[in-house]
């Protein structure tokens, strides 16, 4: 059986050229500007050309482009390994990057797999936590793009791990060398999760509690902590969710609480992770008094996590033809999440 595994990202500008047409596509997305298309089209191109000088800066420190598409190949290719490993099932895998906002984008992914041709599809976000801003957004996307493409396969989603066993596993991993890198300070365990505007929230994303689902399973699992959750990367006029990753940052340092900060809703390195956490906050801890400042790498191909997604993969494979949720112990979203398609078909 031929089996292609769809592995959606953000993506990343790949040239100093790209940055404007990226923005662009991120603010043309209905998931992120939820007006018209003969509002959001206009506001996306306003949007981009005024952002694009500012965001080239923070791209020109790490050498002007995202890491993120090698690092998600990465991914891809280790997926691909401990899938084929001795496994007896006589399953030919194949991995595909498909990008939401940069290259390689879903019409392109979708004409490739269409050439694999493949007997089964399944939909691997590597976004743990379910939002509709971005496995929402992707898997529509996916969608419509095979449906032009009459790509009828047999597919199916992997919607969320926000406390798979693997995930969690890499994440303790790290967050413990982290905290020996602290040794015996005072110290304060930051998890940072990009943030979202309240209103998407309050709207029914699951996002925020699957944050918290996932942060508690950290610290459960690593023993006696001081840690909070915050959220990073906010922009525009909205209201946000909270508490900041600024606001945390700050507050270590008024009580003298070195900082561990685990980027804990990011599976790769990218500018949210490499400028804004690296060197921003890195900069904010020093002018705030934080005695040490260690910022936990994203687990990127930690053997425990490539593990643990392939063994969503083999689930959501061997079990019912189901949409989400396959493998998981209990169901990550409760009644309130409208956001969450598994809710909002039984709503």
């Amino acid at each position: 059986m031929k089996i292609a595994i769809v592995l959606f990202n953000l993506g990343g500008p790949d040239s100093p050229e790209a940055v404007q047409p990226f923005l662009k596509n991120l603010f043309s997305d209905p998931a992120i500007i939820s007006l018209p298309s003969f509002l959001r089209l206009p506001l996306a191109s306003f949007i981009s050309s005024r952002r694009a000088p500012k965001t080239q800066k923070i791209y020109d420190q790490i050498g002007g482009s995202s890491p993120i598409l090698g690092q998600t190949e990465a991914q891809a290719r280790a997926l691909e390994e401990v899938l084929g490993e001795g496994t007896g099932e006589g399953h030919e895998w194949r991995g595909y990057v498909c990008m939401r906002y940069w290259h390689p984008m879903t019409e392109a992914v979708v004409r490739s797999v269409k050439r694999f041709a493949p007997d089964r599809i399944v939909l691997l976000p590597l976004y743990p936590q379910f939002s509709t801003t971005t496995t929402g957004s992707s898997v529509k996307a996916w969608q419509a793009g095979a449906t032009a493409a009459k790509l009828a396969v047999p597919t199916q989603t992997v919607c969320c791990y926000p406390d798979e066993p693997g995930f969690i596993a890499a994440s303790v991993d790290l967050l413990k060398q982290g905290l020996a890198e602290a040794g015996d300070r005072p110290t304060r365990v930051l998890f940072s999760a990009h943030g979202l505007p309240e209103k998407v929230i309050k709207a029914g994303d699951p996002y925020q509690a699957q944050v918290e689902r996932t942060a508690k399973a950290i610290a459960d699992q690593t023993g006696e902590l001081d840690w909070s959750v915050c959220y990073q990367s906010r922009v525009g006029p909205l209201k946000w969710i909270g508490p900041s990753t600024r606001v945390e940052v700050q507050r270590a340092g008024q009580d003298g609480k070195a900082v561990v900060l685990y980027p804990l809703a990011f599976v790769s390195e990218h500018s949210e992770t490499l400028v804004e956490l690296d060197i921003d906050y890195r900069r904010l801890a020093g002018e705030c008094g934080v005695p040490a400042y260690i910022r936990v790498p994203a687990v990127g191909t930690h053997p425990l996590f490539i593990a643990g997604l392939a063994n969503r993969v083999r689930a959501i494979l061997s079990g019912p033809q189901v949409a989400v949720c396959h493998g998981a112990t209990e169901m990550p979203c409760s009644s309130r999440h409208l956001g969450c398609p598994l809710i909002a078909g039984a709503a």
